[in-house]
């Protein structure tokens, strides 16, 4: 079972991209950011015809998140983050694919920091680690798949003191997604890759991707449920160089 999470940065712009990607790699369960489409524009069309049952939570112009699974419907769980009624951007969805419960979530980025982007990025945080104890409370297999906006460590992110006041690798926001994995997640593709940067992003900005200046911010953590069922992981760098690309190549997993 493989199962994938991208950052499209607007799926109608890239529907192209995201259609010739999903016929060459056939990912089972594919988590999807930045859709930039309200609900009404989804292309659930062109999805179906390319063999995905998609749920999602649409959201003009910014944020949206989706989960797509292959010759299958997602069941719906939830399509807000508890813990917070007066959040309205859609950040996070849940649904319930082939036995496993997963996650698409786009973590606030936070940026200029310090300021109320950023606070509002480290309480986003809190909830998701409440909602994601909870998980563990359960005994249940999880992924929590998605656009975390922080690089955890130094290897995620290239060589460069440019990035220093940036919100993505701020202490405080690897101290949080440290705090979520000592509840017991495993960071799959890190575990499998502990020497190599995997990195998932390259800004558009200053000709980052032909010099690989990259970062890594897009994770998928399995719950203890889950993680023994790990056997491969990656990132599909090609995506990013291709005409027209996100700024994002997804990570990836496979599962026995």
């Amino acid at each position: 079972m493989k199962v994938a999470t991208f950052n499209i940065n607007n799926i109608n712009r890239r529907l192209p991209n995201l259609l010739r990607w999903l016929r060459q790699t056939r990912p089972d369960v594919v988590c999807l950011q930045e859709l930039k489409s309200a609900d009404a524009d989804f292309p659930v069309s062109a999805v179906e015809k390319a063999g995905y049952g998609a749920v999602w939570r649409g959201q003009k112009t910014w944020n949206g998140v989706a989960i797509l699974a292959r010759n299958a419907d997602p069941v719906l769980i939830r399509t807000e983050l508890p813990g917070d009624p007066s959040d309205k951007e859609a950040r996070y969805i849940e649904a319930a694919v082939r036995g496993i419960i997963v996650t698409s979530l786009y973590l606030p980025n936070g940026n200029p920091q310090p300021g109320p982007k950023f606070d509002f990025k480290l309480a986003w945080f809190k909830r998701l680690q409440r909602h994601a104890a909870k998980f563990l409370k359960q005994d249940i297999p999880v992924v929590l798949a998605g656009d975390y906006n922080v690089a955890p460590a130094a290897i995620d992110i290239y060589p460069t003191k440019s990035w220093d006041k940036d919100a993505l690798i701020q202490p405080k926001s690897r101290a949080a997604f440290a705090s979520l994995m000592a509840q017991g997640w495993t960071d799959a593709v890190r575990g499998l890759h502990l020497s190599k940067p995997m990195y998932t992003f390259w800004d558009y900005k200053r000709n980052r991707w032909p010099r690989d200046a990259g970062l890594r911010l897009d994770h998928l953590l399995l719950s203890p449920a889950l993680a023994p069922r790990l056997l491969k992981a990656g990132v599909d760098r090609k995506i990013r160089g291709e005409d027209g690309a996100s700024d994002h190549a997804p990570a990836w997993i496979v599962l026995k």
